[in-house]
């Protein structure tokens, strides 16, 4: 069980309009922090990838940004999805070819995304023990990561009961 705050399947009930608030007001600060510019579409890309603890696709964040702005084009998109990936604010789904909110931006990190393949909710696990004995095999091998990422394609603890519950 995820001690996350921002994840879905903590144990805690979950309050999503503060989870939006909460990583758009990290984001702000930490692009204050860092002197770079959070604009407006860069802001709207990262609010609507927080809208929900899926994971979005380029052009899907292109339809829900052509109604209030209808100069966007896939290069905009593609543009914000960049800067918002070099400053660690979230997470490209490699497997989905889609992007999810970072619960923890302050900090580079590695990443464990566990896929619901029902609900299609992605929760981020810090995964330690998991990474250690990854680096651990790596060193052996004289392999020198630049970034990992385990993405795994399953059901989260809501789906499995529900499966089991009608199983």
């Amino acid at each position: 069980m995820s001690d996350n705050p921002y994840t879905p399947n903590s144990s805690q009930e979950h309050d999503h309009t503060q989870c939006i608030r909460d990583a758009i007001s990290m984001a702000e600060q930490l692009c204050i922090s860092r002197g770079v510019q959070l604009t407006p579409i860069r802001h709207k890309v990262l609010e609507l990838i927080w809208k929900s603890h899926q994971a979005i696709k380029a052009y899907d964040l292109l339809d829900q940004i052509r109604p209030t702005n209808d100069a966007a084009k896939p290069s905009t998109v593609y543009r914000a999805l960049d800067f918002l990936l070099e400053q660690g604010l979230i997470h490209r789904v490699e497997s989905l070819n889609a992007f999810v909110g970072c619960h923890n931006s302050g900090a580079q990190h590695d990443q464990l995304l566990l896929i619901c393949t029902t609900c299609h909710n992605v929760e981020e696990r810090h995964a330690s023990k998991v990474f250690t004995s990854l680096a651990n095999e790596m060193q052996d091998a004289g392999f020198k990561p630049q970034r990992k990422t385990i993405e795994i394609h399953g059901l989260c603890k809501r789906c499995g009961v529900e499966a089991n519950a009608v199983g």
